[in-house]
């Protein structure tokens, strides 16, 4: 039989009072399981007309605040979150049975955060954000090949390339966190963290 917490939910949902270290463990979990990128998220923007759109992202940071990842910023998720700057991120984890939904507001994050990770990134990839026009529509694929081919003759260093003006973080800082667990007969267990003045409450939901 399964442990339990107190609550009585699985023990994977632990007893932690801060959902971001309950998402810690969890994503930790996923990544000795999932076959490729443990750290992908479906994220949902609307515009200020209402009107949804969805993408999957990488998550490339977690911290006391919250969930970090990097665009372009004339991108159509960051135009939307210039205008409507909230956000809803989800995880599904199939090898482990789990899903993570997080809820909140979004914020960019500033640019000596951005220049580090930036840094961090492959050659091939800081090349490409800088010759990516992103989403907009492309004449033929000679044309980005074309752009990576003049960008490689002048960033030939590749310690010398620096960010993009228009590609940085955002962060989106949770109001709530609902982690899920599939059960038998579709009585899945659910627990979900509401931001409060005090901190977070706990809410176990119907399947």
């Amino acid at each position: 039989m399964n442990q339990k917490n107190s609550l009585g939910l699985n023990s994977c949902f632990t007893d932690l009072n801060d959902p971001i270290e309950l998402f810690k463990l969890w994503i930790a979990e996923a990544d000795k399981n999932e076959i490729k990128d443990p750290n992908a998220s479906s994220l949902a923007t609307a515009n200020n007309a209402g009107e949804p759109d969805v993408r999957i992202i990488l998550l490339k940071e977690i911290n006391s605040k919250g969930f970090v990842f990097y665009t372009n910023l004339n991108s159509p998720k960051s135009q939307d979150l210039k205008k409507n700057p909230k956000a809803a991120m989800c995880f599904y984890w199939k090898s482990i049975n789990r899903q993570v939904k997080i809820l909140g507001n979004v914020i960019q994050v500033d640019d000596e955060e951005a220049d580090h990770y930036f840094k961090s990134r492959p050659y091939g990839s800081r090349i490409g954000a800088w010759a990516s026009d992103q989403s907009n529509v492309m004449k033929s694929t000679s044309e980005i090949l074309k752009k990576i081919e003049n960008l490689q003759k002048k960033y030939k260093n590749e310690k010398e390339i620096p960010r993009p003006p228009f590609w940085s973080g955002w962060q989106l800082e949770p109001l709530s966190i609902e982690f899920w667990l599939r059960g038998e007969n579709r009585i899945h267990e659910r627990l979900r963290y509401k931001k409060v003045d005090s901190g977070w409450k706990k809410e176990i939901l119907y399947p």
